[in-house]
């Protein structure tokens, strides 16, 4: 057997789904070594240790392999298995977002409010990107389950929205760009899945309703540390343009003047040495100063293809909840890969939000593969409905 049907052999047996979102996925994951690799230069610096530049990414590495992990064997999850862990996960993760809400402590300097911690095997990770991945299959099993039915404001209140506005209000306070990121994805959904627009408006309007009363009481009556402070002086120096731009901003910006057209070449970056975040939320900087506005464009035009192969998957396959499921966890990292070049770019104020599949980082990762993963379980239907279909003709013939 020749090695090329060998391959062949393998890809049909173990790789399942859409090939081509298969091809992005990898392409993006291959790709990010390089922009990781030089930008964590700026980690040593900052952290020093004796961390170096190789462990950074080797650590890389390793979050990619397990992410790979997740996406291989969950592709061979059935759907149903994702419509009936909804349920359930909701009152999990609102434990984990107590517990996290509970913690006070710090890592590597930074507030890790937003992170749980596992103090026996000394693992961080960000409880917002589970709660928003189940927030959206919560969201896409009602729709899916209420299809026939006239759904409204009001009779879809206690059993869809509250849960949502609460495990949203339990974000918000840590985590504020994350939580505006899931409400807006959740409202993309209800529209997506046939709710009532103006019972769409009125789910908006109550979430900037609470949103304020929040702020409010926070600025008139709260602690000055809260992190609403430093909400508000991000938008106000972002909303006015005569005001002197945060130092973030300014490196961000100063990175992608230098990267002009063609770039400086891998690992030739200077920002990366003095752009906070470099490796993570300021990638995208560093990726246009190394590869140019051409670079640029090209990993946004990928993401642009995944979002096409992602609309493929959804009205291709034969189920009304695989439709939502698909667009339910695809489109959120498209939203977000858009936010964060958004944000390099100056069109956003920062919030914090990494490149999926590009940044260095681990829950946001795992994630991200994980809804993939659903993704390629639900095109896995359509492969195998076709041949199927193929199957019964040629019986006919």
């Amino acid at each position: 057997m020749k090695i090329s049907e060998k391959i062949d052999l393998f890809l049909n047996k173990y790789i399942k789904g859409d090939r081509y979102l298969w091809a992005f996925i990898s392409l993006l994951a291959i790709f990010s070594f390089l922009p990781v690799y030089s930008a964590s230069t700026n980690l040593v610096t900052t952290y020093g240790g004796t961390n170096t530049v190789f462990s950074y990414l080797l650590k890389h590495a390793l979050f990619l392999l397990v992410g790979f992990c997740i996406l291989f064997f969950t592709q061979f999850i059935d759907y149903k298995y994702f419509y009936r862990m909804s349920i359930f996960s909701m009152p999990i993760v609102f434990i984990l977002l107590i517990f996290t809400m509970s913690q006070r402590k710090e890592l590597d300097g930074v507030n890790a409010s937003r992170w749980l911690h596992i103090p026996i095997i000394n693992i961080s990770f960000q409880t917002s990107s589970i709660a928003g991945l189940v927030i959206f299959i919560y969201c896409a099993r009602y729709l899916a389950q209420k299809k026939k039915e006239r759904i409204n404001f009001i009779n879809s209140f206690f059993p869809l929205l509250f849960p949502i506005f609460f495990i949203i209000g339990l974000i918000f306070p840590a985590n504020g760009s994350t939580a505006v990121i899931v409400f807006i994805s959740v409202l993309i959904l209800l529209f997506i899945g046939g709710y009532p627009f103006t019972s769409i408006i009125g789910v908006f309007l109550m979430g900037i309703l609470l949103a304020g009363i929040y702020i409010y009481s926070v600025i008139k009556w709260g602690n000055p540390m809260n992190r609403v402070y430093t909400w508000k002086s991000r938008i106000e120096k972002f909303l006015d343009h005569e005001s002197e731009e945060s130092y973030q901003m300014k490196q961000s910006k100063t990175a992608i003047v230098l990267g002009n057209k063609f770039g400086c070449g891998p690992g030739k970056s200077v920002l990366k040495a003095f752009l906070p975040q470099s490796s993570s939320d300021f990638i995208y900087a560093i990726i246009i100063e190394e590869y140019g506005s051409v670079g640029g464009v090209i990993l946004l035009f990928i993401y642009i293809l995944i979002l096409m192969r992602i609309m493929i998957i959804a009205t291709k396959v034969q189920n009304y909840f695989c439709s939502l499921l698909v667009f339910a966890v695809g489109y959120p990292i498209i939203n977000q890969a858009l936010i964060n070049m958004g944000i390099a770019v100056g069109l956003f104020p920062v919030t914090g939000q990494t490149l999926p599949l590009i940044s260095a980082g681990g829950t946001s990762m795992w994630v991200t593969f994980f809804s993939f993963g659903i993704i390629l379980s639900v095109s896995r239907m359509i492969y195998k409905n076709s041949t199927n279909t193929t199957k019964i003709q040629i019986n006919k013939l």
